[in-house]
């Protein structure tokens, strides 16, 4: 009876302790913390891809109890980070923004051959082309997987691309065999991003997984129409206030010269608008004897359609202008908006 009333209490292994407490420094040592997918990765290389890491992010695997102690211990937000440790997993650290960090990982994966039992990550076809294999049995083979082959020239060929399993299907170890006997590898092998947690916000692979370029292209081209709005709208920044001013001063020369308002900014253009109107007047004019001598024998001056069209001109160029500047601005905005994306992504 005595012995029902003892409480007994577990003694936890030194070992378990120090392990416990270097996951916990590695959580508070870093920017981004993440559970990685290990499952199908070879021992060896493992150990490569830590190496590799080495220096800008660093992996820990501990058995799962140990990864969830460790976690939950944390503070913050880290603790949902829980909810993936689950099958073949491990922690990973690093300086980088979760977008580096997945780019990184994912820049780490390589081709690797797909066993028997497996299921397929994407549809696995054989490409066409000769095989470069004599001919045998293996033509069989590659009919039996789905893989439309015969024997061509000596040898066995595929005569079309053909898709021997769908995803998510699982691999026979018949196909295992004819995939590893053509080298391809339809797999990759490296670490699986499941969650990263970083400035207090969970992120999803697929949260992280974007086109850089194409982000970039966004920015700019944002950065290009907001530029151009601010210009058209005649809404004053330090971006587009050289070019509102440029806009305004060629308005209001387009604007004197249709009004002919004597300045003296505007008394060459205006000369030289009324002169080429008053040749082209004279060029009208049959009866040379009612023209002044220096006008007679004048023919419409080429320039004197010009002219006019030159207002005109002037008129489309300043609304066309702001567009054109603008544009001219974001070339070098647009740099500072996608300045730092290469910083955010990795």
């Amino acid at each position: 009876m005595a012995a029902e009333g003892e409480h007994h209490t577990e003694t936890v292994p030194e070992w378990k302790r120090q392990e416990v407490a270097d996951l916990a420094d590695l959580i508070d040592e870093y920017e981004s913390v993440g559970v990685v997918s290990i499952a199908g990765i070879p021992s060896r290389q493992l150990q490569a891809m830590r190496r590799d890491l080495r220096g800008s992010a660093e992996l820990r695997v501990a058995r799962n109890t140990l990864l969830v102690r460790a976690l939950d211990e944390a503070d913050g937000g880290v603790a949902d980070l829980i909810e993936e440790v689950d099958g073949q997993v491990g922690l990973i650290g690093a300086d980088a923004n979760p977008f580096g960090l997945y780019r990184q990982l994912e820049a780490s994966k390589t081709p690797a051959p797909i066993n028997a039992g497996e299921v397929a990550p994407n549809p696995i076809v054989i490409p066409e082309g000769d095989t470069g294999i004599d001919p045998g049995p293996f033509v069989g083979e590659l009919q039996q997987v789905g893989a439309a082959a015969r024997i061509m020239d000596g040898s066995i060929q595929v005569t079309e691309d053909s898709t021997v399993l769908e995803e998510g299907e699982e691999v026979s170890q018949t196909l295992a065999n004819v995939l590893g006997e053509l080298e391809i590898e339809p797999k990759e092998v490296g670490l699986d991003l499941r969650t990263v947690y970083a400035d207090g916000i969970l992120f999803e692979p697929d949260e992280l997984a974007i086109d850089i370029d194409e982000y970039r292209a966004d920015v700019e081209a944002a950065a290009a129409a907001g530029r151009n709005l601010s210009v058209n709208a005649a809404y004053p920044t330090t971006r587009t206030a050289g070019t509102l001013l440029g806009k305004g001063s060629t308005e209001a020369k387009s604007l004197g010269l249709e009004a002919a308002i004597a300045s003296p900014d505007l008394a060459d253009d205006l000369v030289s608008r009324a002169d080429a109107q008053m040749r082209a007047l004279a060029a009208n004019i049959d009866d040379e004897e009612a023209l002044p001598e220096e006008l007679r024998g004048v023919t419409a001056p080429a320039e004197t359609g010009d002219e006019d069209e030159s207002s005109d001109d002037q008129s489309a160029d300043t609304e066309s202008e702001p567009d054109t500047e603008a544009e001219d601005e974001d070339d070098d905005d647009d740099g500072d908006a996608g300045e730092g994306l290469g910083e955010m992504f990795g």
